[in-house]
């Protein structure tokens, strides 16, 4: 088989408190929006009916939560590529859904190094994941962890 990495491939230790890991941005578009209904199951009107969010004093349909969670997706980005050797899990994800957001909204996630618990083997690495949108109003906030690999000796 072919070893074919984008990156140097990191362990625990590598990383520092304080890195941040960038992810591209997206634009909420009506075509994600069906996407993520057909997806997710979700059919409440809020999500697919302009009409009937303009109704209800919106400017557009209204995204998901998770739709908005699923920006701060590590795969988006490099991370899970540095990791490729030293990940052995994705622990748990939580998110703080502060501000709408609506089709045409475009999304800037990133996730920031909190926090470095090392075990024997093994340690936890703990990001903070935002998502901004277009005028730079945190809409979510949230954490994820996950369990990495030491270096072997």
């Amino acid at each position: 088989m072919i070893k074919h990495q984008l990156c140097a491939q990191r362990y625990f230790e590598d990383f520092e408190i304080g890195e941040v890991f960038n992810l591209p941005s997206r634009t909420m578009t009506d075509a994600l929006f069906a996407a993520f209904q057909l997806a997710s199951g979700d059919n409440h009107p809020v999500h697919y009916d302009v009409e009937y969010c303009r109704a209800h004093g919106m400017p557009h349909m209204l995204a998901h939560g998770f739709q908005v969670a699923i920006q701060t997706a590590a795969g988006a980005g490099l991370f899970p590529h540095m990791v490729e050797d030293s990940l052995k899990a994705f622990l748990e994800q939580s998110s703080r859904f502060l501000k709408p957001v609506f089709s045409g909204d475009t999304l800037y996630a990133s996730l920031c190094v909190t926090e470095l618990a090392p075990g024997r083997s093994t340690g936890v690495l703990a990001m903070r994941s935002e998502v901004r949108n277009q005028h730079g109003v945190l809409v979510m906030d949230g954490q994820q962890k996950y369990l990495l690999r030491k270096r072997p000796i």
